[in-house]
């Protein structure tokens, strides 16, 4: 089992930057990959990045260049810097651990807007 708890978002400007984190219940490097997935209203969940146990990490298009994934393995937790955020950046950050199961955090709203 693993639980998962994140933090971080919030109402910034574009242009703006936000810090989101990803607590895990257990160690993370024991953890195949942990992601980041975003959904925004009437939209599918869609993959914003991804880091494997090895530090392999990718990202979605739309994001690479202004979003780092890193992790912080002695606190077991999973950041995602947001820089150079847009107005379509706006929906629910949900975490994900995939440990043999897939396990997933509640969400954090993040919504950029003027």
């Amino acid at each position: 089992q693993v639980q998962l708890v994140e933090s971080g978002g919030g109402l910034v400007q574009p242009g703006g930057s936000l810090v989101l984190s990803c607590a895990a219940s257990v160690r993370i490097l024991s953890i195949y990959k942990m992601s980041w997935y975003r959904q925004a209203p009437g939209k599918q969940r869609e993959l914003v990045a991804v880091i494997t146990s090895g530090g392999t990490t990718d990202y979605a298009d739309s994001v690479k260049g202004r979003f780092t994934i890193s992790r912080d393995n002695a606190n077991n937790t999973v950041y995602l810097q947001m820089d150079s955020l847009k107005p379509e950046d706006t929906a629910v950050y949900l975490c994900n651990a995939v440990k043999v199961w897939n396990y997933w955090g509640q969400g954090t709203q993040v919504t950029v807007s003027s």
